[in-house]
C-alpha cells in the first residue's frame, strides 16, 4: 500500500469515528464502527449480559442488522468501569453506551427512575404502552438532556419478587432496624419504615446475606435469584412484587456519539433495543416459572405474600415519597404527571381486560 493511500485511510478513519472510537475502512469501503458497553452486572449474568435479549445479544442483534458496520464491545460490572459508574462513563464519553437500569442514578436525577419502575406502578403491558406511545421515551430524553445522553428500553423482568428474608415479615414493626439490599424507590419507601437500606451489586449480594451483614435482600426473581444462591442463605421469599411490577433495562447512550451514527444505524439500534425489550420479558417468564416450583418443591423455600396491612403501609409511605418528590421538581412532576395519567387509563382497561381473564376465565 503507498504512503498517500495510508493517509487517505488514516483520514477516512477519523473522519468517521465516534467520540474517538475506532473506525476503519472495510470492505467495499463501508466505514465500521467501534463502540464500548459497561454493565452495571457481571460478565455471565443471566437475563442481564448473557443469554436472549442481554446485553451481549443487543450487542450481536446490532452487529449483524448493520451487516458489521457497528460493533459493540460489551463489558461486565467491574471490567472497564465499576458497575455504578456506568452514567458518568457515558456522559464523558469514555464509552459510548451503558448497560443497567435508570434507577441506579437517582442521585443525578430522581426523575429518572420512573424509567425503570415504580412501586404500585404499571405491569409490562402498561410500562411498554407508557414509553412506546404515551410520550415516556420522550420525557426520559429530555430528563437525560442536560447530561447529554439519551436512553431506550432494552429489557424487561417483568414482575419481580419482593425478596428474601432471614426472619418471618408479620408487621411493619418487623421492618424496624432491618438491614436490606434494595434499590430505587422502593428502597426510599422502605428506609420511612425504618429499614437500614443497602445498595449493593448483583455479585456482593449473597456473601452479604450469608455473612449477616444484610438480613434481606431483594434482586430480580426465581432463576436470577437462585442462580446468587439468596435460597442458601434466606429461607423466606416473600411476593406481591408492589415495589417492581415491570423493570426495564435501559441502554443509555452518549447523544453526541449518538447525533453522529448515520440514520439507518440508529434504526437498527432503536429496533434491536426494541427486540431485546420483548425478548428479554418472554425469557424472563418461562425461566422464572420453571425455578420458582424448583425453589419450593426442591429447596424448601418458603414463599408467601405479604401481609394486607405491611402492603398498605407501603403504599402509604410510597405516595408520600412520590409526593414529596414531585414538589421538589419540576421535571419529576411532569414525567410523574405523564405516568399516573397514563397508569389510570391502563388500569380502568385491564380491570375489563387482563384482570377479567385471569379472575373468571384462567383455569
Amino acid at each position: 500500500m503507498t504512503l498517500v493511500r495510508r493517509k487517505f485511510l488514516t483520514r477516512a478513519a477519523l473522519a468517521g469515528s465516534v467520540l474517538g472510537a475506532p473506525a476503519v475502512v472495510g470492505a467495499q469501503g463501508k466505514t465500521v464502527l467501534n463502540w464500548k458497553m459497561t454493565s452495571a452486572y457481571p460478565k455471565g449474568a443471566p437475563f442481564y449480559m448473557d443469554g436472549p435479549g442481554s446485553a451481549t445479544d443487543l450487542a450481536r442483534r446490532i452487529r449483524e442488522m448493520s451487516d458489521g458496520r457497528l460493533n459493540i464491545q460489551v463489558f461486565g460490572a467491574g471490567e472497564l468501569v465499576p458497575a455504578f459508574e456506568g452514567f458518568d462513563a457515558v456522559r464523558s464519553g469514555t464509552v459510548e453506551m451503558n448497560h443497567a437500569n435508570s434507577y441506579f442514578w437517582t442521585g443525578k436525577t430522581f426523575a429518572a427512575q420512573y424509567f425503570t419502575a415504580v412501586p404500585f406502578g404499571m405491569n409490562f403491558q402498561g410500562i411498554n404502552g407508557w414509553l412506546y406511545d404515551g410520550g415516556g421515551i420522550d420525557l426520559w430524553n429530555e430528563v437525560y438532556e442536560p447530561f447529554g445522553m439519551v436512553a431506550m428500553p432494552c429489557g424487561n423482568t417483568g414482575v419481580q419478587m419482593t425478596g428474601w428474608f432471614k426472619k418471618e415479615i408479620n408487621s411493619v414493626a418487623d421492618f424496624k432496624g432491618l438491614k436490606m439490599r434494595i434499590p430505587g424507590l422502593a428502597g426510599k419507601v422502605y428506609a420511612k419504615l425504618g429499614v437500614d437500606v443497602k445498595v449493593l451489586p448483583g455479585g456482593e449480594i449473597f456473601p452479604a446475606l450469608e455473612r449477616g451483614v444484610i438480613d434481606a435482600a431483594e434482586f430480580v426473581g426465581p432463576f436470577q435469584d437462585r442462580r446468587l444462591g439468596l435460597h442458601k442463605a434466606a429461607k423466606y421469599y416473600y411476593t406481591t412484587g408492589w415495589h417492581e411490577s415491570a423493570t426495564v433495562s435501559e441502554l443509555l447512550i452518549n447523544k453526541a456519539a449518538w447525533q453522529k451514527l448515520p440514520k439507518d444505524l440508529q434504526a437498527i439500534v432503536s429496533n434491536a433495543a426494541a427486540a431485546c425489550n420483548v425478548i428479554s420479558e418472554g425469557w424472563c417468564q418461562k425461566a422464572n416459572s420453571e425455578a420458582m416450583e424448583d425453589l419450593i418443591k426442591n429447596q424448601k423455600v418458603i414463599a408467601r405474600p405479604l401481609p394486607d396491612a405491611v402492603i398498605a403501609a407501603l403504599r402509604q409511605e410510597t405516595n408520600k415519597v412520590l409526593a414529596e418528590a414531585v414538589a421538589a421538581d419540576a421535571l419529576t412532576k411532569k414525567v410523574h404527571t405523564s405516568y399516573m395519567e397514563f397508569k389510570a387509563k391502563f388500569d380502568r382497561w385491564a380491570e375489563v381486560s387482563e384482570e377479567a381473564y385471569h379472575g373468571k376465565v384462567r383455569g
